[in-house]
C-alpha cells in the first residue's frame, strides 16, 4: 500500500500547481524536495508560488519551506532528517504525504533508503581530485568498487568527486539503512521540450519583472555573503554576478536563460537515471491539467 505520492519533474513541470490541487483532494500535506525553498527571503528566485497552496480559499499545509534563513547551510542528509520528521507527523493522521520537488537527489535519497548523504566532507581529498578531468575521475571511481557503484551519480566533475568520495568512505565504514518504511508512488511531469523552453524562458522574464533583482540586493544587504548567493546558483549566482559588475544587465539574463535550461535538462537526465535504478516513474502529460492528472493519481492509489 502507496504511504507516499512522489510528483517530480524539471522546472517550470507544473509539480506544486498540481501537487497543491491533489493534495487538497485527498486533504492531505505537502513536502517540498526543493533544496533552495527551504531559505527564507529567495522566494521569486527559487520559484516559490506559494499562492498556489491555497485552492478555493482553503490553505494545503506545507513542509520545508522557509526554515532557514538565506545564507546557512543546508544539505541533503539535513533534508533526509526533516523529511522524516514531516513524513512521521502526516502519517501519523493516517494521511498519505505529498513529496513535491525538481531536486533529484533529494528525492533519490528518500526513495533509495540508504544514507549516503551522511558521509562526511574530505577537503584534502576534493582538492587532491580537482585537478583531474571527468574521465579519470570516472576511473579512479570504477577502480575502487562498493554497494554504491551501481547508484552513483557520475555525470558532472563535481558529482564525480563526491561519489570518489563516498566509495572510499564505504572501503572502511559501514552504512546503516534508512530508517522510514517508505511505499512510493512516483509520478513524473514532462513537458515536451520546446513548451519546457518557452515557459522557463517567459517566467523568467516575469520574475525579472517582478522584482528578482530586488530580492537578491535584499538578501545582500541584509548581510548574506554574495559568495554564498552565488553558491546557490542559476538566478542568484548570475544576478549577484551582475549587482557586483561582473557582467553587463543583458549578458546576464542571456546566460541565465541558458544556464535554467541546461539545468532543466540535466534534471530529466538524473530523473532517468532514477528510472534505470528502478524508481518506477509514472510519466503523466502536464497537458492534461491538474483535475485530469489528480484523477489518474487518485485511481492509482485507491486500485493499488
Amino acid at each position: 500500500m502507496y504511504n507516499l505520492i512522489v510528483i517530480l519533474g524539471p522546472t517550470a513541470s507544473g509539480k506544486t500547481k498540481l501537487a497543491a490541487f491533489l493534495a487538497d483532494k485527498l486533504s492531505t500535506e505537502i513536502i517540498s524536495a526543493d533544496s533552495r525553498q527551504v531559505y527564507r527571503g529567495m522566494n521569486l528566485g527559487t520559484g516559490k508560488d506559494l499562492d498556489e497552496f491555497t485552492i478555493e480559499n482553503r490553505q494545503v499545509p506545507y513542509h520545508l519551506i522557509d526554515i532557514l534563513d538565506a545564507g546557512e547551510s543546508y544539505n541533503v542528509y539535513d533534508f533526509q532528517v526533516d523529511f522524516a520528521i514531516a513524513f512521521q507527523s502526516i502519517t501519523d493522521k493516517n494521511k498519505i504525504p505529498i513529496l513535491v520537488g525538481g531536486s533529484g537527489m533529494y528525492i533519490d535519497a528518500v526513495l533509495k533508503n540508504y544514507e549516503y548523504t551522511s558521509v562526511p566532507i574530505d577537503l584534502a581529498l576534493r582538492e587532491k581530485l580537482s585537478t583531474y578531468s571527468l574521465p579519470e575521475l570516472v576511473t579512479i571511481f570504477q577502480s575502487n568498487p562498493t554497494e554504491y557503484s551501481t547508484k552513483a551519480d557520475l555525470s558532472t566533475h563535481k558529482r564525480a568527486i563526491r561519489s570518489i568520495e563516498i566509495a572510499f568512505f564505504l572501503q572502511t565504514n559501514n552504512m546503516k539503512k534508512y530508517s522510514l518504511n517508505i511505499s512510493p508512488l512516483v509520478i513524473g511531469l514532462n513537458p515536451e521540450v520546446t513548451i519546457r523552453r518557452e515557459k522557463i524562458t517567459n517566467r523568467l522574464k516575469e520574475r525579472l519583472e517582478n522584482g528578482l533583482i530586488d530580492e537578491v540586493k535584499l538578501l545582500i544587504n541584509s548581510g548574506v555573503n554574495p559568495e554564498k548567493l552565488v553558491y546557490y546558483g542559476l538566478e542568484y549566482k548570475f544576478i549577484t554576478e551582475y549587482l557586483i559588475q561582473n557582467t553587463d544587465y543583458n549578458n546576464m539574463v542571456e546566460k541565465l536563460n541558458i544556464a535554467i535550461h541546461q539545468y532543466a535538462k540535466r534534471q530529466m537526465t538524473y530523473f532517468r537515471k532514477m528510472e534505470r535504478d528502478g524508481a518506477g516513474i509514472h510519466w503523466l502529460d502536464p497537458t492534461l491539467g491538474v483535475e485530469k492528472n489528480s484523477e489518474v493519481i487518485i485511481q492509482k492509489v485507491w486500485n493499488q
